[in-house]
């Protein structure tokens, strides 16, 4: 394997050692770092979420900026603004904390929706518009946006045009007891120990290895066959009763062309990440339930039904033919 994929292995391993129980979380920021996507994670509050992204921050040469939502927060509080310098007589821009190479927007259902706004607009254009001038955002920027499903009280939800614009949405859960266990004894080692060198071993990864690995993942081999069943898995969610009747009405709205082009680069980023220079059809699967579960809209009637998202994917999953 390349030197880059050693890199960012060992990153993956190094976050592994510090995010017990959440594998799966480090691999898709993993993945949405080298997709150069957007990554919206929900789950209860103490599972180190923040932790997750701080801590591959602290291992990629990069700026990192963390933005607390609430409800009192201005669109100009994560753009910036321009302020009147008196020494000159000029407006200067002043950048705000979105202008970093990885941002953490916590909490981002807890602003209102010209806050969430101005956020996604800089994710989806690169670029802040202030005074009527354009400043570009870095050739390296992800958004890991976080939310809490266990309060709704003074939130507001993201709209789901807008949710389309993260490339995986990534739901966790609580650990079991053995891996509560390794948490309280790793928490205990952090305390009373110094992790600077096993930490420097793995903070070798610079922004032109993330870059390169995206060439990398590019030259990764799709074959026609399993390029063909992953457009018909996305026509599935269109027009889901062509493939079984059990789902006709099911839902009001499939997914979009932006989650054909996620599909294809997730499942390429997820094939070399295991060491393989070409996709089958479990590196879909793999990736399939994040990028689709934002996506997918469900009608009244299921929703009423009590059925989820997750369930109607699972059952695409198995009824559309593998190549």
């Amino acid at each position: 394997m390349s030197e880059v994929y050693e890199k960012i292995n060992a990153l993956r391993q190094y976050m592994e050692s510090r995010i017990l129980g959440q594998e799966d979380l480090v691999k898709k920021l993993i993945i949405t770092l080298i997709a150069d996507g957007h990554i919206l994670v929900e789950g209860a509050p103490g599972l180190a979420k923040t932790k997750a992204i701080k801590t591959m921050s602290q291992c990629i040469d990069a700026d990192y900026n963390r933005i607390q939502f609430t409800p009192d927060l201005l669109p100009s509080d994560i753009t910036g603004s321009e302020i009147y310098v008196s020494a000159t007589g000029q407006f200067e821009f002043r950048a705000g904390p979105v202008f970093a190479n990885l941002v953490l927007a916590d909490e981002i259902n807890r602003a209102p929706a010209k806050v969430q706004a101005a956020l996604l607009e800089a994710m989806a254009e690169r670029q802040v518009s202030v005074g009527g001038k354009q400043y570009k955002l870095p050739p390296l920027f992800m958004v890991m946006a976080t939310q809490n499903p266990i309060e709704h009280e003074g939130t507001y939800n993201l709209p789901e045009a807008q949710l389309d614009r993260f490339l995986m949405y990534v739901k966790i859960d609580q650990p079991n007891a053995s891996t509560e266990h390794k948490i309280l004894r790793l928490v205990r080692q952090e305390d009373a120990a110094d992790d600077t060198t096993a930490r420097d071993k793995a903070c070798t990864v610079r922004i032109d290895d993330i870059l390169e690995a995206r060439k990398k993942t590019q030259n990764i081999h799709f074959s026609n066959s399993l390029e063909e069943y992953l457009v018909q898995l996305i026509i599935a969610t269109r027009h889901p009763e062509k493939y079984d009747d059990s789902l006709r009405g099911t839902l009001a709205f499939g997914a979009s062309p932006r989650a054909t082009i996620a599909l294809d680069k997730c499942a390429r980023i997820h094939a070399w990440l295991n060491g393989n220079d070409f996709v089958t059809p479990e590196d879909i699967h793999a990736v399939a339930f994040d990028i689709l579960r934002h996506r997918l809209i469900l009608s009244f009637e299921a929703q009423a039904g009590g059925l989820t998202t997750d369930e109607v994917i699972a059952k695409l999953l198995q009824i559309v033919p593998l190549p």
